[in-house]
């Protein structure tokens, strides 16, 4: 099934394909370099961010691919190079601010870091734009050779991902994504999601990838319009309350080794 989906998308949106398997190829490469660096932004090493935005730009570009295959007469060479370009001048940023150990998000110690943290938050502004255009083209359109269920979890994780692309902003306005502590706090392994404060990126994390699970649980597993829609009124619950939880300043997830002030017992 993995092979046939590959194949398929290569011949969908061969310039998608292509960026994502990039993409991919340079997640792997930040972590392998995680092991082999000791580079580290706040307590964390410094690989760990571009290997995320990586592998998650790798999930976006692969998942816009195969669902704007179904959209008539849409510009897909205009939307394949907006997310190319801006896209790959957040991962590259981040690459080169993790080489330097330094940081890439709220960096405004200098106009030029100031400078290109705005320009990062705009390039993620746009695409979020282009995809809720491309989510509102799919309420807009019938699709009578797919299946309505699968229809609605592509219309409803493009919706949510839009919503929480943008909560990104929350985290922007408070120049931390750390809630009633400082940024590098314990954190659970590989995402280093906060295990002793509030963390925002976990509702983020949750709310944007609904563009991969939403539509993907309708069509294997849902097989059902209504179950569609409630299990994606459900999740779009689960991450409001993840959001909640974390401005709050309490952790989703707690470790044993620490205290909720972050002391070991």
């Amino acid at each position: 099934m993995i092979q046939d989906f590959i194949t398929q998308l290569k011949t969908r949106n061969e310039t998608l394909w292509y960026y994502g398997l990039i993409c991919l190829i340079f997640s792997i490469a930040c972590l392998v370099l995680t092991k082999l660096t000791h580079t580290q932004v706040n307590q964390v090493n410094a690989w760990y961010k571009p290997f995320k935005f990586a592998f998650s730009t790798f999930l976006f570009s692969w998942a816009m691919a195969w669902y704007c295959f179904y959209l008539p007469n849409f510009n897909i060479r205009l939307f394949n190079w907006t997310v190319i370009v801006l896209l790959g001048f957040e991962i590259i940023y981040i690459a080169i601010q993790a080489g330097r150990g330094q940081l890439s998000h709220f960096n405004i110690s200098t106009p030029l870091y100031s400078a290109m943290y705005t320009f990062m938050a705009l390039a993620a502004t746009i695409v979020t734009l282009y995809t809720a255009y491309v989510g509102l083209l799919f309420f807009r359109h019938d699709f009578p050779a797919l299946p309505s269920y699968y229809v609605w979890g592509i219309r409803l994780g493009i919706f949510i991902f839009v919503i929480f692309s943008f909560q990104g902003f929350v985290m922007g306005s408070k120049m931390t994504h750390t809630i009633g502590g400082a940024d590098g706090s314990p954190g659970l392994p590989l995402v280093h999601w906060s295990t002793t404060f509030g963390d925002p990126r976990i509702a983020h994390f949750v709310g944007m990838h609904a563009l991969q699970i939403l539509p993907f649980a309708a069509f294997y597993l849902l097989k059902s319009k209504k179950m569609t829609i409630l299990i994606s009124v459900v999740y779009l619950l689960l991450a409001v309350f993840t959001l909640v939880q974390a401005m709050q300043g309490k952790p989703l997830f707690i470790s044993k080794k620490h205290t909720p002030h972050g002391i070991i017992n």
